[in-house]
């Protein structure tokens, strides 16, 4: 089964997509990994920071009378302040809340809810959301009293809100600097890519040239990962020169060789028996058909030929000025009328193969004016109109499809075989381009050409 794939995609752009997203899921994960190493960071600090608390609530604790007091102040400022955030308890299962420091005058014990269920020595550090929806860190630490039935709980509360602020601006600087590098990281890759893909877009830029006929072969200086492409495009551009070549050489041979028996057999036959007018007519029949096979072959596949460019210009200054001695006697006055920036992307050969076989019959069926003309139909796809006028006694409508066919003469008197035309069908249709038939401003025939393969230089 075959698989169709749509073409037009970019290779610099897939490869940028593919990086894009490569680099978008590893700085994801990365900053997500950051994040997480970062949070759990500052949760240990916080952890550490309120067991020395602990430790200071310890030390400045004293009993009297069953009655807890500090002994001493605080070193932690903290402490002392109404609403700073950090709240430290005493307590115990059996007896409730024993003592509070300064700044927890105004926090609801019961609403804390604190688990009394450590055992001596145990601490546990976690966070505790009050009744009030307040979130909070706490560490506990239970340790054994003198007289005391049961563990004395020593708490130390602290809201998350310096917690959430640090992480939050931790958060936005790291992605921050995350999109700041994955932007740069971008841009070095696509310059990367560009760089990395330059002898591609130079491989294509050399192809191109070639195919418009500015070139003759690619050029040697290329990686080696691409020099055995380049080396056998090479072969191939000149194999298939060679071929073409060595085919037009061999059917001109072979035409030479056919039409030189046939014409000494033409003059040895005698024009006063039929026998001889049954042959004379299989000779001419024998002509048509060598003639008509060759130009075929010649013609055959031009279009998948690497195109060389031909100033249409001088092609038809070159065609005028042989038809102007031809045909002397008949003084033919032939105006041309052609835009000299028109190039013709193929063979100069089968260009002037059609504007002769054109051209010959404009002058011949005339009566002695031709008009030539070579104009940009359109510019984008560029497009040639060109177009042969005569005025002759023109070609009917109901005659104008069947004139293409081989064969077929409108004129029995005038010397030919009637495939000229049709030759110059076969050789302009193998190249893209179109031929129709229409009536002349100066009276007779007008024959035109559309070409696709053209160039248009300044």
């Amino acid at each position: 089964m075959v698989t169709t794939r749509i073409g037009g995609y970019s290779l610099q752009n897939r490869l940028l997509v593919a990086v894009s997203v490569l680099l978008t899921v590893f700085l994801g994960l990365t900053g997500a990994v950051l994040d997480r190493a970062f949070r759990n960071s500052l949760e240990t600090g916080v952890a550490e920071q309120l067991q020395v608390q602990i430790y200071v609530l310890l030390a400045a604790v004293d009993e009297a009378d069953g009655d807890f007091y500090f002994s001493e102040n605080l070193r932690e400022p903290r402490f002392s302040q109404l609403n700073s955030k950090l709240y430290g308890f005493i307590s115990s299962a059996s007896d409730g809340e024993l003592l509070r420091t300064a700044s927890a005058l105004d926090v609801n014990f019961q609403a804390l809810g604190l688990n009394h269920d450590l055992g001596i020595g145990e601490t546990r550090f976690g966070r505790l959301q009050a009744a009030t929806g307040t979130e909070f860190f706490v560490s506990s630490y239970a340790v054994t009293w003198e007289n005391r039935r049961s563990p004395i709980l020593f708490s130390v509360l602290e809201t998350t809100d310096t917690f959430a602020a640090e992480a939050a601006g931790f958060r936005n600087s790291l992605w921050s600097w995350l999109g700041g590098l994955a932007i740069l990281l971008l841009v070095l890759q696509l310059l990367l890519l560009r760089w990395g893909l330059a002898p591609l877009r130079r491989l294509a830029t050399d192809l191109q040239q070639i195919e418009a006929g500015e070139s003759e072969a690619l050029d040697t200086s290329y990686p080696r990962e691409l020099s055995a492409v380049t080396g056998n495009l090479n072969l191939l551009i000149q194999s298939e020169r060679k071929q073409q070549s060595r085919y037009r050489t061999t059917l001109a041979d072979l035409a030479h060789s056919l039409k030189t028996p046939l014409a000494v057999i033409q003059g040895e036959l005698g024009d006063d028996s039929r026998q001889s007018s049954l042959m004379r007519e299989q000779l001419d029949r024998m002509n048509q058909i060598i003639t008509y096979q060759l130009q075929r072959a010649v013609s055959t596949d031009n279009a998948s030929t690497l195109a060389r460019q031909v100033n249409v210009a001088e092609v038809i200054a070159k065609v005028v000025r042989a038809l102007e001695k031809v045909y002397a006697d008949k003084r033919v006055n032939i105006s041309v009328d052609v835009d000299p920036a028109l190039h013709f992307l193929g063979d100069e050969r089968d260009l002037l193969e059609m504007l002769g076989n054109v051209l010959d019959n404009a002058c011949k069926y005339g009566q002695g004016r031709v008009a030539v003309s070579a104009t940009l139909a359109s510019a984008a796809p560029p497009r040639m109109r060109l177009q042969i006028d005569d005025d002759g006694p023109g070609i009917t409508v109901a005659e104008r499809e069947r004139v293409l066919q081989r064969g077929v003469r409108l004129d029995s008197l005038a010397q030919g075989q009637g495939i000229g035309l049709a030759v110059v069908v076969d050789i302009a249709t193998s190249y893209g381009a179109t031929v129709s038939v229409g009536s002349s401003e100066l009276g007779g025939a007008a024959i035109v050409l559309m070409f696709d393969n053209i160039r248009v230089t300044a």
